[in-house]
């Protein structure tokens, strides 16, 4: 802005001096003689000539810096585009959790040259699995208001640009781990891209449990990183795989609760699609806030950190939980959103808390320690529960019941400690979220059809109405 402001004041004070040249006089007479040779007309060609280069180089100079300007924009522009293909800040925070990993691999000190290295190629491969992401999805993102501005379906890139920006980044990512790191992180990390863009992608629009897919290609990561600081895969790691396995799914359902219209519109089979009350949706959501809840002292009993993280560990998990339960308790938008804001915040604060309390790995913790110190944690809790529920004796009393029939020996139990058992006839693993029994109306087929059919028959043999709870059975 200097220049053209300069140019501007030159030029004014060049047509001042053309305007008062005739008035002028010179005493000199030398100037008299002429033998300046330049007379009064002279002078004012002269400062005709000065202002009208003044003017030109004023133009150009105005015209210069708005094609600078227009070329930043433009330069600026292509860059955020190339940033939205990769899904820079999603990328960020996968670098983010294999660093994490790499932090409680090492040992006494930590090469941070590698750590950098092994961050770097791990960011270079989730962008490029993000990239081939929204490569598959361009029509399903153009009809989703979320994400129809993104660079492929707003037509800013096309798709040759990004398959070679995805191509240059996926082997730019895995050349750089295969470099700096070793064969190990280098597999997973190129294993994940397969599992992100040519599993969990496609899945979106088949079945509701593409996001346990999605939550697998999220606690991948922090293997990655252990990986390239011990040069293994310790019990340590794994710890750390389930607890981003288990943050992803409150995190992403709460999201996909909230967006649940736009999800069905570009397509994609999300759980809350199915379930309309959102009572499933939370329930799952709180079920893995639960198991997030012994994963610190599980870190301290694995000593990879300090007692401390344990506590901290708890806290985190119980705040996020708190969230779970609300949205439960009422599943709304609101309730969602604020669930979903506890997630964001339960990440980085875990990770900072662990990088404070790790401990050096001294690679000291086999599996054989892993099953022996969880026989015992077993041993202990079943030594806490009541005779009846004590696992042994609760196993003799389901080898005698009848299939169908309430159980004799358990009603007992049942009146103590209000366990319904047409429930627990349905009871199924705790991940899966029953989509595969209910199709797109709503209503139950196989399996889960059949769930509910006997739930009933087992409520009307007792003389009871079969009402929500025999409803849930499937679940």
């Amino acid at each position: 802005m200097a220049q053209p402001q300069a140019l501007q004041a030159g030029h004014q004070l060049l047509t001042q001096l053309g305007r008062q040249l005739p008035g002028l006089k010179c005493s000199s007479s030398t100037c008299q003689a002429g033998t300046l040779g330049l007379g009064t007309s002279g002078l004012r060609l002269a400062a005709a000539a000065a202002a009208s280069a003044s003017s030109r180089a004023l133009t150009t100079g105005t015209s210069s810096g708005r094609q600078n300007r227009s070329a930043i924009r433009r330069l600026k522009a292509f860059l955020r585009d190339y940033k939205q293909l990769s899904k820079f800040r999603l990328s960020s925070l996968v670098a983010l959790t294999a660093s994490a990993g790499f932090a409680a691999g090492s040992g006494d000190s930590i090469d941070y040259a590698k750590l950098a290295w092994t961050s770097l190629g791990t960011l270079g491969a989730a962008a490029a699995a993000n990239t081939l992401n929204q490569l598959y999805e361009v029509a399903n993102d153009a009809r989703m208001a979320r994400t129809c501005n993104r660079p492929l379906p707003a037509g800013r890139l096309g798709s040759r640009q990004a398959l070679l920006f995805a191509a240059l980044c996926g082997v730019g990512g895995l050349w750089t781990l295969a470099e700096h790191t070793n064969p190990l992180t280098t597999g997973l990390g190129a294993a994940n891209i397969v599992l992100y863009a040519g599993i969990y992608t496609p899945l979106k629009q088949l079945s509701i449990y593409n996001t346990w897919v999605g939550a697998v290609v999220g606690a991948i990561p922090p293997l990655m990183g252990w990986a390239a600081a011990a040069g293994e895969l310790e019990p340590g790691a794994w710890l750390l795989a389930a607890a981003l396995f288990s943050w992803q799914l409150p995190h992403f359902l709460a999201l996909a609760w909230m967006c649940q219209d736009d999800y069905a519109r570009g397509g994609f089979r999300m759980l809350p699609k199915f379930d309309p009350t959102g009572r499933r949706t939370a329930a799952v959501a709180l079920r893995h806030c639960a198991f997030l809840l012994p994963l610190g002292a599980a870190a301290a009993a694995l000593h990879v950190t300090s007692p401390w993280f344990a506590g901290e560990a708890a806290l985190l998990a119980g705040a996020m939980g708190a969230g779970a339960i609300a949205f439960r308790a009422n599943p709304t938008a609101a309730s969602a959103r604020k669930l979903f804001r506890g997630s964001l915040l339960y990440l980085p604060l875990l990770l900072a808390a662990l990088a404070v309390h790790r401990q050096p790995n001294r690679h000291a913790v086999t599996w054989q320690d892993v099953r022996r110190e969880a026989g015992a944690a077993a041993a202990g809790a079943a030594a806490l529960l009541p005779e009846p529920l004590q696992p042994g004796r609760l196993w003799q009393q389901l080898q005698q019941m009848q299939p169908g029939l309430h159980w004799p020996q358990l009603r007992p139990v049942e009146q103590r400690y209000g366990l319904v058992l047409e429930q627990l006839q349905g009871i199924k693993c705790p991940s899966r979220a029953y989509g595969d029994s209910v199709d797109e109306q709503g209503s139950c087929s196989g399996s889960g059809a059949e769930l509910l059919a006997e739930a009933a028959a087992v409520a009307a043999a007792a003389g009871e109405e079969p009402g929500d709870d025999a409803a849930d059975a499937g679940q």
